[in-house]
């Protein structure tokens, strides 16, 4: 695989291309940052001799953000989805010790260059459908070196890939076996061990909880969430994803940047995500596998105004999906979003879902070049089709990182 600072630069003017309403539209790129944007009729003058890139006709959309993964992890857990599909609850399948503790043995047992190379072949398959952020979750670890380690590996995969990483620490994940029974320890441990060496170490840019019955209670993430905060560390919530604990109402009072999963959330969970500016983050995938029938508030959502993102919620156990695109289907034929809605969520709102909204999610002056050209008429299409990647050209980081013009 080449460096990624040897691909070329994406500098130039970047003109025949439509944005999503189908308008034509031109980009120039200086430095590796959008200086202008508009009608190709319309070049300043200070741009009109750059190098041209030219895109055919190509829709033109920003750079695509899966902003919630777990991408880093050993081994896989089919056993468990057949399992499911004999009719095991996903609580059935934890409490017979497969679930999250079965992908924590093999993370343990797996080198940290193990787990780099497993997950940089699960990262170029995003990565080629135009993702040029995406958030990487801990949590599979569960004690402090498997837990620096995939946080290492995530760091390592952003400098090879050339891609925005948000690390995201979840040591609470789930309960590790050593820990049986004894959870306030673990949350102990967690709070004044883990977190406080991993913040020192720069591996920690936002922390999560697995807020739920067969997880963590919510007098136990508020503790995670205080610790957290006395680090002046975001945080997120993995909240009401079987049931309704009350989590987002309180990760809302600590700012959570979002509340993902959320398919029981209540009204006074969406009042507070509204009040904080608190993204929720829809993840169809983990609901499909799962089959699932509870759908999320979509419309009381909606109504209140709170953002909606979609993700992959990438993971063995009950997401393993490599397509945002396919993400964005799910969005509108499970859970009801209109096109819009799904482009935003995989773009402006996944951005700001990890407190990238000044950098990433949408093509503006004086941003990173982060772009995509699709092979595509119209901008529905990207939620209409899947199992195709329509790909022309990816440029991230202000380089042409996949495909040419």
């Amino acid at each position: 695989m080449p460096s990624f600072d040897t691909l070329p630069s994406a500098d130039g003017l970047w003109t025949d291309l439509r944005d999503r309403d189908g308008q034509p539209f031109a980009i120039a790129v200086v430095d590796g940052q959008i200086a202008w944007t508009g009608a190709p009729d319309a070049v300043p003058a200070a741009h009109a001799a750059a190098p041209r890139h030219a895109g055919g006709g190509a829709l033109v959309t920003p750079g695509l953000v899966d902003c919630h993964t777990h991408l880093v992890y050993g081994g896989q857990r089919a056993n468990e989805f057949a399992m499911r599909l004999a009719g095991a609850s996903y609580e059935e399948v934890a409490r017979a010790g497969g679930g999250i503790v079965s992908s924590v043995r093999a993370t343990r047992a797996a080198s940290e260059d193990e787990l780099f190379d497993s997950a940089s072949a699960r990262l170029r398959s995003l990565l080629a459908e135009g993702v040029c952020a995406i958030e990487i979750k801990s949590g599979y670890g569960l004690a402090l070196e498997h837990e620096r380690k995939q946080l290492r590996v995530a760091r390592r995969l952003a400098a090879a890939h050339g891609v925005t990483v948000r690390t995201t620490f979840l040591g609470a994940h789930a309960l590790p076996p050593e820990y049986a029974g004894r959870s306030q320890d673990y949350i102990d441990l967690v709070c004044r061990e883990m977190l406080p060496a991993l913040h020192a170490e720069g591996l920690v840019d936002a922390v999560d909880v697995f807020c739920e019955r067969i997880a963590f209670s919510l007098a136990e993430t508020e503790q995670v969430f205080r610790a957290a905060q006395a680090l002046s560390i975001p945080v997120k919530l993995h909240a009401e994803q079987l049931s309704d604990m009350g989590g987002a109402a309180l990760a809302a009072r600590y700012g959570a940047l979002s509340c993902d999963h959320i398919e029981h959330l209540s009204q006074d969970g969406i009042d507070a995500m509204a009040a904080a500016d608190t993204v929720a983050v829809l993840l169809p995938g983990a609901y499909y596998t799962l089959r699932d029938t509870h759908l999320p508030p979509i419309a009381a959502l909606r109504a209140a105004g709170v953002p909606m993102a979609v993700s992959t919620d990438h993971n063995p156990g009950t997401s393993p999906a490599l397509s945002l695109l396919l993400m964005a289907n799910m969005a509108c034929t499970l859970f009801r979003l209109t096109v819009p809605e799904a482009l935003d969520g995989i773009t402006r709102h996944a951005a700001r879902a990890l407190g990238l909204q000044d950098t990433h999610g949408a093509i503006a002056v004086g941003r990173p070049a982060h772009f995509v050209l699709w092979d595509l008429k119209d901008a529905a299409e990207l939620a209409y089709w899947f199992g195709q990647r329509p790909v022309r050209c990816v440029v991230r980081q202000g380089r042409i990182a996949d495909g040419s013009v």
